[in-house]
C-alpha cells in the first residue's frame, strides 16, 4: 500500500463569531452604554433604542421590552419606589460586577491566565509557595516543609530496607517563596477639563480602575487597591461606585489627592506601596490652612507648583513611588510632570487614551517584581 502524503499547513476562513444568544448580545451593548452614562439605566435605554432602530438589534419574538423583563429575572436591574409614589429602575450590585469584569476583559483580555495568582519575591526562604527545589533538613524548619517522598527514599539509600530508620540527615525540605503584598492608590481626576474639548476621559479612566481593581481583587486577593478622586478637593470612593462616577465643575487639587493617598498607604502594613495617578489637567487649586481655595488656571502657579514638588518629596520620603499617566501632550504640562517625577524618582507616562489600561498593568506588574526585596 502506498502510504499516502499528508500536508501540513494553516487552512484560512472566515471568521466565525462565537454563538450567543440575543440576551447576550443585548448585555454586552448594555454594559458599554451603562457605563458611559455612569449608572443611568433610563439614559442607557434611550441610547440602545436609537441602536435598535438603527441597527435591528431585537425581532418581533424578543423585544427590548423583553430585554429589561430578563435583565430583572436575573437580578441585574431592581425596581424602587421613589418619595412620590413614582417608580425607578436602577442597576444591581451583580451588573456593577459584571461592569467590573467586561472592563477587565476589554482591557486585560489578552493576557495570559496566571497561576496561584499571588506575587512572588525573588528570595527563597519561609514561605508558602514551593519552588521545586530542595536542601538537607536544617534545625528550624517546620515540619510542614518536610518531604516525606525524598526524605523516605533517603532513609532507604542511607539505611537499607532490612534496618528501616529515619534520623534527621535524612529528612530533605521544600524550598519555598514569600507571598509578597502591595497596596496601590489609584488616584483618578475629576476635574471638568476631563470632559473638555469634545473628548470624554472620564469613561476611560474609570474603565481603568474598574478593571484594576477586579483584577487585584481576583487575581491578588492579598493586594490591595483605595480609589480615591480629586478635584477642589479629595475623597475616597468605593469599588461599587466606579460605574457612577462623574465629572464636576472642579479644579485640580493635585496635592489633596497627593495627601489623601499617603495618609491612605500609611495605614497599610504592606511594606510595597505605590500611587497611580491619572489626570489630564495641571494643578490649579489647593486649600489652604484656613479652609480657603485658592485657584489660578492660568498657566503654572508657582506657588501651586512648588506645593505638588513638596508632596512628590514626602511620598519619596516615605517610600512610596507615584507613576503619573499624562492624558495630555503640552510641553509646559510634560515638563512639570518630568520635574514632579524628579522629585519623587517615580515613573511618568504621557499617553493618550489609547493604550492606558495595558500600560497601567504593565507598570504595575513591573512593580511588583522591582519593588519586592
Amino acid at each position: 500500500m502506498k502510504k499516502e502524503n499528508l500536508r501540513k499547513g494553516f487552512v484560512f476562513k472566515t471568521y466565525e463569531a462565537p454563538e450567543q444568544s440575543l440576551f447576550d448580545q443585548l448585555f454586552e451593548i448594555f454594559k458599554e452604554l451603562i457605563t458611559h452614562t455612569s449608572g443611568d439605566f433610563d439614559e442607557a435605554m434611550d441610547w440602545l433604542k436609537e441602536l435598535d432602530k438603527e441597527y435591528k438589534l431585537t425581532n418581533p419574538d424578543y423585544t427590548l421590552d423583553d430585554f429589561v423583563e430578563e435583565l430583572k429575572e436575573r437580578g441585574y436591574l431592581k425596581e424602587e419606589i421613589e418619595p412620590d409614589g413614582n417608580g425607578s429602575i436602577s442597576i444591581t450590585a451583580k451588573t456593577e460586577q459584571a461592569i467590573r469584569q467586561r472592563a477587565l476583559d476589554q482591557i486585560f483580555g489578552n493576557l495570559k491566565r496566571g497561576g496561584l495568582g499571588n506575587h512572588k519575591t525573588n528570595r527563597v526562604g519561609s514561605g508558602d509557595e514551593h519552588t521545586g527545589e530542595t536542601r538537607e533538613y536544617r534545625f528550624g524548619d517546620g515540619l510542614d516543609r518536610v518531604s516525606m517522598t525524598e526524605s523516605l527514599k533517603n532513609a532507604q539509600i542511607n539505611n537499607g530496607m532490612g534496618n528501616f530508620d529515619l534520623t534527621e540527615r535524612d529528612l530533605i525540605v521544600e524550598e519555598t517563596q514569600h507571598k509578597a503584598q502591595m497596596s496601590t492608590v489609584l488616584m483618578i481626576d475629576i476635574s471638568h477639563s476631563m470632559i473638555l474639548y469634545g473628548e470624554d476621559r472620564i469613561t476611560p479612566a474609570k474603565k481603568v480602575a474598574m478593571a484594576l481593581a477586579e483584577l487585584i481583587t481576583t487575581r491578588y486577593p492579598k493586594d490591595t487597591i483605595d480609589i480615591i478622586v480629586f478635584g477642589n478637593d479629595s475623597w475616597p470612593i468605593k469599588i461599587k461606585d466606579l460605574p457612577y462616577l462623574q465629572v464636576g465643575p472642579y479644579h485640580t487639587n493635585t496635592v489633596a489627592g497627593l495627601q489623601l493617598a499617603m495618609d491612605i498607604l500609611r495605614r497599610k502594613r504592606n511594606t510595597n506601596k505605590q500611587i497611580f495617578m491619572i489626570t489630564d489637567g495641571k494643578p490649579s487649586c489647593i486649600r489652604e490652612s484656613d479652609g480657603r481655595y485658592y485657584k489660578n488656571s492660568v498657566g503654572l502657579d508657582e506657588y501651586i507648583v512648588n506645593k505638588c514638588y513638596s508632596q512628590a518629596s514626602q511620598a519619596r520620603k516615605l517610600k512610596i513611588p507615584i507613576t503619573t499617566f499624562m492624558i495630555a501632550q503640552d510641553p509646559y504640562l510634560m515638563q512639570f510632570v518630568r520635574q514632579f517625577t524628579e522629585a519623587n524618582q517615580g515613573k511618568a507616562f504621557y499617553t493618550g487614551l489609547k493604550g492606558l489600561g495595558e500600560m497601567i498593568f504593565e507598570d504595575y506588574e513591573t512593580n511588583r517584581k522591582k519593588r519586592i526585596r
